[in-house]
């Protein structure tokens, strides 16, 4: 199976698929798959415009409205999560996954989908200490703060993901897994990127949750953005000696490394080429649901055993 990769995406869809189409005509292959690690922007209309969480001269339509319009038609399937530049009264909507336009699906806050026999989790948003251990407190029309906010990622969704237990391929994630940059080539990472020398230092660059799933859920190949830089490291799982391969990739403008395209193995069990809602998952979204909480204190989880059962 052949992926591609891409960082963030801040609305360039257009320009995304023009660069892939352009791959496939030059190298005479086929791409089965595109996965975009957040800051998708899916910007319907003037009013999803206000919404978006950045400063106003970094807002524009993009090109997503013509994939949702009609307008066009996304040549390559595509999975993506969101990121801290989100039109999120959208995404809210999605808040589970689904499609967001024909061959578009949003993974949701958190989700697992089957793709050709190719497990894909994903984690919407950033890390925040702030609001971790809260509830989904937000309510529509999101104010200033809690456009904000909803991006934030929750514990809820981070012990969802922990309950995971089939092996998964491939994690996204917006922001990077707290701790990864030792594992790759740090030294180029610094002088591409000199002021993360002090987070590197003190060992704050990424998301502790992340980290915690990436100890925790050990797949074979975790995608990252936010930090619009590429960067890859290979983390080693002791002591079952695993490895996951992990990739950031920058934000789509010239001249950036911005799509990495990649071959995945076949996997035992693969079929079509198709999307597939992932049985293992669905079962934890039931077994949890009842403690996902609308109030600003998120109710209290039950330990893993207990879920299990």
């Amino acid at each position: 199976m052949r992926i591609a990769i891409e960082g963030c995406c801040h609305g360039e869809l257009d320009n995304i698929y023009e660069a892939l189409v352009h791959l496939q005509n030059v190298n005479s292959c086929k791409i089965d798959l595109l996965i975009i690690c957040g800051d998708f922007q899916s910007i319907r209309n003037l009013a999803d415009l206000d919404v978006i969480a950045c400063p106003d001269k970094y807002k524009s339509m993009g090109t997503f409205y013509r994939y949702y319009n009609g307008e066009k038609v996304a040549p390559i399937p595509t999975i993506f999560i969101g990121g801290n530049h989100e039109a999120s009264n959208y995404l809210w909507e999605l808040y589970h996954g689904g499609w967001v336009c024909p061959n578009i699906y949003f993974l949701g806050f958190g989700g697992v989908v089957n793709f050709g026999g190719l497990r894909i989790g994903g984690l919407t948003g950033i890390y925040n200490p702030a609001h971790y251990d809260k509830g989904f407190f937000e309510t529509q029309p999101f104010s200033n703060k809690s456009c904000r906010s909803i991006y934030h990622v929750r514990k809820y969704n981070v012990y969802r993901m922990a309950q995971i237990r089939q092996p998964l391929h491939c994690f996204v994630s917006h922001d990077w897994p707290n701790g990864i940059a030792a594992y790759g080539n740090v030294r180029r990472l610094l002088k591409l990127k000199p002021y993360f020398a002090d987070e590197v230092r003190t060992g704050t660059l990424g998301s502790d949750a992340n980290q915690f799933l990436l100890k925790r859920l050990k797949p074979s190949y975790w995608f990252s953005a936010h930090l619009h830089v590429k960067f890859a490291a290979v983390y080693p799982h002791e002591p079952e000696h695993p490895v996951t391969r992990f990739l950031a990739l920058d934000k789509c403008l010239p001249r950036r490394d911005f799509i990495q395209v990649m071959d995945i193995p076949e996997v035992e069990g693969s079929g079509p080429y198709e999307l597939h809602y992932d049985e293992e998952w669905l079962a934890i979204m039931r077994a949890t649901h009842e403690y996902m909480s609308l109030a600003y204190n998120q109710k209290s989880l039950p330990d893993d055993a207990t879920i299990r059962a």
